[in-house]
């Protein structure tokens, strides 16, 4: 049977419920009938927003993504960021970033973009500036897992909170498979997903332009992997 609201939401949901039926029956028994439809009214607009955040997608893979190479986008959203970094944490080497904002209107499911194992976890406790603050990918809570792919290339991505988003979920743990355009885990209202790829990749947005998770080709790595002479 297909499911049409998140896991992750079900506490959010029963609570949003829950405080607008208590709320619209209280409006009813004590306020004028003009006051108290209105307060009816934008609590039915609250529980079908959350309803709607938490929704599940019907969608398909990129058809056109059919060898380890193809890296698909892990979130909708948009892109706010195509820069070369040098990643710290782990990798030590310059990388090319890109990056892609989630509002609250935008679906917040998060999902693998290549096919491996993941040989690299770990949660970040940490601030919530505005997840398009150019210090968010490095001062906010924040998740960055490692994928392997079978090509022996490791991309990294981050799954970062923002100034709304205040619950990170993430299903990665080492030593497990990843496979793209499955579920790899939610941030809750708001936040940012970087994605840190190997240099000399063909990347395939734009910024400004819109993704759609598991769907829009975000870049193709390499076909060699350069090593330290």
């Amino acid at each position: 049977m297909r499911k049409y609201l998140h896991r992750e939401g079900r506490r959010i949901i029963t609570t949003s419920i829950l405080i607008a039926l208590v709320a619209a029956l209280a409006a009813v028994r004590f306020l004028p009938l003009w006051l108290s439809g209105t307060i009816v009214f934008f609590m039915l607009l609250k529980v079908l927003f959350v309803c709607r955040f938490f929704r599940i997608p019907v969608r398909r893979a990129a058809l056109d993504c059919t060898d380890d190479a193809c890296v698909v986008a892990p979130a909708d959203g948009r892109v706010v960021a195509i820069e070369e970094v040098f990643e710290e944490e782990i990798l030590s080497e310059p990388r090319i970033q890109v990056s892609i904002f989630m509002s609250i209107w935008n679906i917040h499911i998060n999902w693998y973009p290549v096919n491996g194992i993941i040989d690299y976890f770990r949660y970040h406790p940490g601030r919530f500036l505005v997840a398009w603050h150019p210090k968010s990918s490095t001062d906010n809570e924040r998740t960055t897992t490692v994928v392997r792919t079978g090509g022996g290339h490791r991309v990294l991505f981050r799954q970062i909170a923002g100034f709304v988003a205040r619950r990170i979920v993430s299903y990665s743990c080492v030593g497990g498979t990843a496979q793209r355009g499955r579920e790899c885990g939610f941030i809750k209202f708001g936040s940012r997903v970087d994605i840190l790829l190997p240099v000399g990749s063909e990347i395939c947005v734009k910024l400004d332009e819109k993704t759609t998770g598991m769907r829009t080709v975000i870049a193709r790595l390499p076909k060699t992997i350069k090593t330290a002479d």
